[in-house]
């Protein structure tokens, strides 16, 4: 036996069990970073990769040490006596392997790999494996095992309401964040919205990290269920005190560490988050655009399609829509700024990005035409209504207040312009790019991060005129992206002005 210890190093969200090299009981030298053990002697035993020790002062031979988060998930104080074991191969690893090969896996196989993931059994190497072959090759009936499994492991809100709506974008397009405007409409308008949504893994913000800037969205059931109650929704985080879907956030971790969103997983991670939700009713946005995540509109009506196949088998009304994703919506790319955007359009500003409150107005249409009472066709009108009115302003501050206003976070103070290198007309703006740049700033960790676009397409400029503003808090991500912009703007500009213009 040993007796626990916790050792303050983490990596990631990664169970690490720490030697000493001097362990008499196991032989350090047969370890690697690759080889799984089991710890018993909690309430449940933890699986996770070994590292080795070589300092009694850190971890002495007769102790066996456990990274912060395995400590919290074994649930015994230090000094406990615990067992260590070689960890078989998880149950499931052969439909792994047969899916790594280019195989069609069943629901039972789809269920073991998911229970497998859930209680620690893969490594991150082969939840990535897992995840590349699943981007190579998947059917739709895959794709739905793989939902309704991963939504099957947890316990599912229920709302006890005939409809219960959210949205969501694919993502890719740079101020594209209309979630907040959305939720302030539809809860306006009467409906039921609770957004639990997760953080960011491919783009420079999301819902909850503009409302973060705000606001408190690391909330418990309780107050989720209170906020709900009370006001008819909330902007919360999914993976903090509430955390819908573990499976999911593992995916997300490697989909975060992997720096790509792959679509068929994308797919499964809304659809599967929706069912644990409580999700009835659920508008989606695919954006098509030459540089973003969707780049033809084959690809944006396959995938429109397999979103529509797996939510009605899991029973959920889907209405998917295909949205211009060539250039920016917003002006401001980067939580802090991005709010700033979204606060502009709810006030009714003249000077609020126009593309930026027009993508809102549509999206909370559709969501609003879910309501039987409204007419056909009307749920724009609905939308403008509650928007022009006040409304939409209203609930947003009631929700900010509710959930715990905070100190709005500031603007990153380093700074950088970015120009234009000839006269002429913006052609085209990469979307990509002006991602990039806005994440290598240090957008969305840091909240003040980020890029200011000051031109659009079609806006024509002069030579030394500033494209951009990169925003940054630290100077080496600040540098970096400067670098980055330096490289490649992300900006086409053409002298041809018949020709930029089409």
């Amino acid at each position: 036996m040993l007796r626990l210890r916790r050792i303050p190093l983490e990596y990631g969200k990664e169970n690490i069990i720490f030697l000493s090299k001097r362990n008499k009981l196991f032989c350090a030298e047969h370890c690697s970073s690759t080889m799984k053990v089991e710890v018993h002697g909690g309430s449940t035993p933890i699986y996770g990769m070994t590292a080795i020790v070589d300092s009694d002062t850190i971890l002495k031979p007769d102790e066996l040490g456990l990274s912060p988060n395995a400590f919290e998930k074994i649930g015994i104080p230090e000094g406990s006596e615990v067992s260590l074991i070689l960890s078989s191969a998880p149950s499931s690893i052969n439909s792994l392997r047969r899916k790594i090969k280019g195989g069609v896996l069943g629901a039972k196989e789809y269920k073991s790999i998911v229970n497998d993931i859930t209680l620690g059994r893969y490594s991150k190497l082969e939840i990535a494996a897992l995840e590349v072959a699943e981007s190579s090759f998947i059917t739709p009936q895959e794709v739905f095992f793989m939902s309704e499994a991963i939504a099957e492991e947890q316990e599912n809100l229920k709302w006890h309401r005939d409809i219960v709506v959210d949205e969501v974008s694919i993502g890719g397009v740079p101020g594209n964040q209309v979630g907040p405007i959305v939720s302030s409409i539809v809860i306006g308008a009467g409906m039921c919205m609770p957004k639990i949504a997760k953080r960011s893994a491919s783009d420079p913000s999301g819902a909850v990290e503009v409302m973060e800037t705000m606001c408190d969205v690391d909330l418990d059931k309780g107050a989720i269920m209170g906020m709900v109650e009370g006001i008819g929704g909330c902007i919360a985080l999914c993976g903090g005190k509430m955390s819908l879907s573990p499976i999911d956030n593992i995916l997300f971790d490697v989909e975060q560490s992997l720096g790509v969103g792959m679509t068929q997983q994308k797919v499964i991670s809304i659809i599967s988050q929706a069912i644990s939700g409580g999700i009835t009713h659920l508008v989606v946005d695919i954006p098509v655009g030459q540089s973003s995540i969707v780049r033809t509109m084959g690809e944006a009506m396959r995938l429109r399609k397999l979103f529509e196949y797996v939510s009605d088998m899991v029973g959920i009304d889907a209405n998917v829509v295909i949205t211009d994703g060539s250039e920016p919506i917003g002006r401001g790319i980067g939580p802090v700024l991005e709010s700033r955007d979204i606060m502009s359009v709810l006030r009714c500003n003249e000077d609020a990005p126009r593309e930026l409150r027009e993508k809102a107005l549509f999206i909370a249409g559709r969501v609003l035409e879910f309501d039987p009472k409204l007419r056909g066709g009307h749920g724009y009108y609905r939308a403008q209504e509650i928007l022009d009115s006040g409304r939409a302003l209203e609930i947003m501050n009631r929700l900010v207040y509710a959930q715990g206003k905070g100190t709005p976070s500031p603007l990153g103070t380093l700074t950088r312009d970015i120009t234009a290198s000839t006269s002429g007309v913006v052609e085209s703006i990469d979307c990509a790019q002006i991602n990039r740049i806005a994440m290598v700033a240090g957008a969305p960790l840091d909240k003040g991060a980020g890029v200011d676009l000051l031109v659009k397409v079609g806006d024509e400029i002069q030579q030394g005129e500033i494209l951009y503003r990169i925003h940054a808090s630290q100077s080496m991500a600040f540098a970096f992206a400067g670098g980055l912009a330096e490289g490649n703007s992300g900006f086409k500009i053409s002298s041809d002005l018949s020709s930029a213009l089409g």
